[in-house]
């Protein structure tokens, strides 16, 4: 199980690590990279640590809640699955993000975090003012005796892949160039909740989650989906949206018909990962042409 550490006082790791340093919030292909590099160095008897910061920069100094590519759930649950052994959650205050940078790599990454090897973006920066960056790390690097690794952007179609790319890619639905830069579906967790049982009342029985606040979703309508369930995956049908034929009043919700499955699963953990885009949410005029549709979305999201 991944060990995560979050308190200042818990930064007392025994084992020698490789450490990847970054913001990791879309865990994209260029991060993918920095995790491969320090899983890569568990085969040397390291330990694989994530250093990231929490919040991140961007809202503790700019006051601005970025949408999330992925929840802190979602977060913890994918660096585990990659093989992380450490996450450490640097908690981001006003003395924390003065730390002078050296300070940072010589007490912090080596001393208090056994760092033998560092893997960071070509720009990275962390410490007081952002003024760390790869050249320190470089410098530093014979004395304190770990090996570095500094990571250049990886492209996709001759752009960078980056968050802020990702994040666009998300909110133009274009879920299948997203799924190219993230090197994974996007995907949307929760705990099924009870719905109003329109869906199964019509032949069309849903599973329902409703995503966290800051949660950056794609464009309300319906796309083909993957569910995983208790670690087995279902091809399924999903709809982003408020539901407008039912009520003007429903909240933003993942509604998701899963093909030839029929089990009881209200209060289950369920990952919902996107495909294909079939059609933009829409307000129907009665249930009768709102039935008629979905049977005709089943069908190509079934083949999409």
């Amino acid at each position: 199980m991944m060990r995560i550490i979050s308190k200042h006082e818990e930064f007392n790791i025994k084992d020698k690590t490789a450490i990847a340093i970054g913001k990791f919030d879309g865990i994209h292909l260029g991060h993918r990279e920095l995790l491969s590099r320090i899983v890569d160095k568990k085969k040397d008897g390291l330990k694989s640590v994530i250093f990231t910061f929490d919040p991140s920069p961007e809202e503790f100094f700019m006051g601005k809640k970025m949408p999330q590519l992925f929840t802190r759930d979602e977060k913890r649950r994918a660096f585990e699955k990659l093989g992380i052994d450490i996450l450490v959650e640097f908690p981001l205050n006003e003395v924390t993000a003065a730390t002078h940078p050296e300070d940072f790599v010589r007490r912090i990454l080596v001393k208090e975090l056994g760092a033998k090897f560092i893997a960071a973006g070509s720009d990275v920066s962390f410490g007081d003012k952002g003024k760390g960056d790869s050249a320190l790390l470089e410098s530093l690097k014979d004395e304190l005796d770990y090996e570095l690794c500094i990571i250049d952007k990886v492209q996709v179609d001759g752009e960078e892949v980056s968050s802020t790319r990702v994040r666009n890619a998300v909110a133009d639905g274009e879920m299948l160039l997203t799924e190219r830069l993230l090197g994974d579906k996007y995907s949307v967790s929760g705990t099924v909740q009870q719905g109003n049982r329109i869906g199964r009342t019509i032949g069309v029985p849903t599973v329902n989650i409703h995503p966290e606040m800051y949660k950056l979703l794609p464009p309300y309508g319906v796309y083909s989906s993957i569910v995983v369930i208790d670690g087995a995956e279902y091809k399924g049908m999903t709809n982003i949206g408020r539901k407008p034929t039912i009520s003007e009043k429903e909240r933003v919700g993942v509604e998701t018909y899963i093909y030839d499955f029929d089990e009881d699963v209200y209060g289950k953990f369920i990952e919902v990962r996107l495909g294909a885009f079939v059609r933009p949410e829409m307000k129907f005029d009665s249930i009768d042409a709102l039935k008629a549709q979905i049977k005709q979305d089943l069908k190509n999201s079934y083949e999409s």
